[in-house]
């Protein structure tokens, strides 16, 4: 009886051990296999591999080529499909293939592309699935598979044909030999072959007939044990294979016990009936031996998975249990610092504690002989305004008849306190302050000034004429040019001030300055020095008023360490000490801060808000000469710029940089007003 042959209803994937072959098994599980096809996996060894050595039972050992089934055996397994393996040996993959196909009718094969890797240049000498797509008869269908993904397809040109050609005795079912001398030639022998099992030939009939495959369709029950099975010759001699158990697939549905090969001899019918019913028992008790197996199989790699998990479980929670218990060292490592840390902190604070408890001392005292000295010099002062009156007191209706009751036709500006009016007074033009009612501290600024201002005479202060101490009045001379501000800004469209009369009037004001430094008992610090409190005559002689905001300062702190603390800061914002807006300290190097900003003005004329900043600038980009008063033609740029590098001195932000007013700013303020001078035409 004929046999079928495994191509025309299996699907045939062409594997090795590289990646692609998995992902065409498994595309080929995916899309081709159907529900009554079986998967046959075909393995090509080349000759020149290493030779093969056989195992205690006749079969193939090489490790190798049955690592090759493995991955696909697993995969099989979890889809419950069965598998075929066949094992080729030929001098090239793609001929073996081609020949197994052409011998078993193959109508579906599936190939892994190309890997180019290592280990496909050494199986795979040349590019297999091109080969096949070539070679392949018109009955077979090729598939290429790349990554899982259908490559190539190369479909059959016409439908498998209807009778398939018989094998040749080399690859085909054992066959009887005619005769034999043999004792044995009258026995009957049984051979029952299966398509995953390959017989090794001799090495004669290697040499003779080439590489073959030979499926093993018969089997001879009597002979099950014996790894040497007897294959006929076609000179009727008889020859061993060995079958190899490890490639034989236990499965009962695999088994093919239809195509029996009985050797016809002369016997009874009794024998042959003896021999039908040894077979059938001899299949049903190989039949149930293989269901154990298989179970026993499935049940092997159900425990197999079951222990990779639980390995890999293991390995998880060390990792995790490694993970924590670094976690936790670097915690208590942290929580150790921060407690040197705090330790650190707890111990600084102490100390910090005790020093500023000293320091509240050292300030307490201070202040409390300070407030002695305030106190003794106040009732100095009372006693002498009340034995000495050096000023010229006015009666209210004095006040009032010059300023026309205080009309805003005559007021002329605000001072430092109050309104500011023209008027005459003993026929001499005047300018009369008045005290402001709702001013915080005016009366006692008001007292200051004119007790003050009574003893002081200079060419560049504001000449103090009188007084009306009931209503808080000040009568000065009048400075018929107003102020240095507005005729810096031409308020009224008055003409600019010439460059040469601007470096005057600097000296002049580090001159009147100077006094108020250098007055005795003790210096004076202005404290309001800027533009507005600079009053020029017909002249142009400068002189500084609003002198009654200075405050008297003890002369052990004019140029030395101990400092006066102040309650409250006063004057404009732009030109005040920073250093005396921080913390309230005055002394006489915060005027000097105030003629910085003042002095700029004077060559610039422009705001005084960030002035210091934008000058710098210009002389470090070079464009110094653009930012000079752009309506003062002729500016001597080399003087001018060793003018506002001066300034820019008296500017710093702190007090110790800024130069002494004595021996620095006025020598050379007095040296530029000199140059100015003989500059000037019709002088010098």
């Amino acid at each position: 009886m004929g046999s079928q042959n495994p191509g025309e209803d299996s699907i045939v994937v062409a594997v090795d051990k590289d990646k692609s072959s998995s992902s065409a098994v498994k595309w080929a599980i995916d899309n081709l296999l159907g529900n009554n096809q079986s998967l046959v996996l075909v393995h090509v060894r080349v000759k020149n591999s290493p030779k093969p050595t056989l195992d205690s039972n006749g079969g193939l050992s090489d490790e190798g080529t049955q690592n090759v089934f493995i991955p696909f055996k697993a995969y099989s397994a979890r889809k419950r499909i069965v598998v075929k393996e066949i094992v080729i040996e030929n001098t090239e993959a793609s001929k073996g293939l081609l020949e197994y196909i052409n011998s078993h009718s193959v109508s579906n094969i599936v190939l892994g592309a190309s890997s180019r890797s290592t280990l496909g240049r050494k199986y795979w000498t040349h590019d297999v699935p091109t080969l096949v797509n070539k070679a392949a008869p018109e009955f077979c269908s090729v598939y290429v598979v790349s990554k899982g993904k259908q490559q190539s397809v190369r479909p059959a040109a016409k439908s498998l044909p209807s009778s398939v050609p018989a094998r040749q005795p080399s690859s085909s079912a054992w066959s009887a030999p005619r005769s034999s001398n043999s004792g044995s030639e009258d026995s009957t022998r049984f051979s029952y072959m299966r398509s995953e099992q390959k017989i090794v030939e001799s090495e004669k009939t290697r040499g003779e007939k080439g590489p073959s495959i030979v499926p093993i369709d018969n089997l001879h029950s009597p002979e099950m044990t014996n790894p040497y099975k007897h294959a006929s010759q076609p000179d009727g001699n008889m020859r061993y294979a060995r079958i190899s158990p490890r490639s034989v697939d236990m499965t009962s549905e695999n088994l093919d016990f239809t195509q029996v090969a009985i050797r016809e001899t002369p016997m009874n019918g009794s024998s042959s009936y003896s021999v039908d019913a040894e077979m059938k028992r001899l299949k049903l008790e190989l039949r149930q031996t293989m269901d154990m197996y298989n179970a026993a199989c499935k049940e092997a790699v159900m425990a197999n998975q079951a222990a990779d998990e639980l390995n890999k479980w293991k390995i998880e929670e060390a990792r995790k249990f490694e993970q924590a218990r670094f976690a936790e060292e670097a915690a208590l490592a942290i929580a150790e610092t921060e407690k040197a840390k705090c330790r650190a902190a707890i111990e600084a604070a102490k100390k910090a504690q005790k020093m500023a408890e000293i320091e509240a001392q050292r300030r307490k005292y201070a202040e409390l002989k300070a407030k002695r000295e305030t106190e003794k010099k106040k009732q100095a002062m009372n006693v002498r305004s009340q034995n000495d009156i050096r000023y010229r007191k006015y009666t209210i209706e004095e006040i009032e008849a010059a300023t026309k009751k205080f009309s805003n036709a005559q007021k002329i500006g605000e001072g430092g306190y109050g309104p500011v009016f023209k008027g005459k007074l003993d026929h001499t033009p005047v300018a009369i302050k008045v005290l402001s009612p709702d001013a915080a501290q005016g009366k006692k600024q008001f007292q200051q000034e004119v007790e003050v201002l009574s003893l002081i005479r200079h060419p560049n202060l504001v000449l103090l004429l009188g007084a009306c101490p009931e209503y808080g009045c000040l009568v000065y001379e009048l400075m018929n040019n107003g102020s240095l501000e507005d005729r810096l800004f031409r308020k009224g469209n008055t003409p600019s001030i010439p460059w040469e009369i601007r470096f005057k009037i600097a000296a002049e004001i580090a001159t009147g300055l100077l006094f108020l430094h250098q007055s005795k008992p003790e210096p004076l610090v202005h404290r309001d020095l800027k533009p507005g409190n600079i009053l020029l005559d017909k002249n142009y002689v400068c002189k500084i008023s609003d002198v009654g905001l200075a405050r008297l300062v003890p002369s052990s702190v004019a140029d030395c360490v101990t400092q006066y603390h102040m309650t409250s800061a006063a004057g404009t914002f732009c030109y005040i000490d920073p250093e005396y807006q921080q913390t309230g300290r005055l002394e006489t190097k915060s005027d000097i801060y105030s003629l910085g900003v003042m002095l700029l003005q004077i060559i610039t004329a422009r705001p005084p808000m960030g002035l210091t900043h934008h000058v710098e600038r210009a002389i470090e980009k070079g464009k110094f000469a653009d930012f000079l008063d752009p309506t003062v033609p002729n500016w001597p740029v080399e003087e001018a710029l060793k003018f506002a590098k001066l300034s820019l001195k008296c500017a710093e932000l702190r007090k110790k940089d800024r130069p002494d007013l004595g021996s620095v700013v006025v020598p050379e303020l007095t040296r530029l007003s000199e140059f100015g001078m003989s500059s000037m035409p019709g002088i010098g």
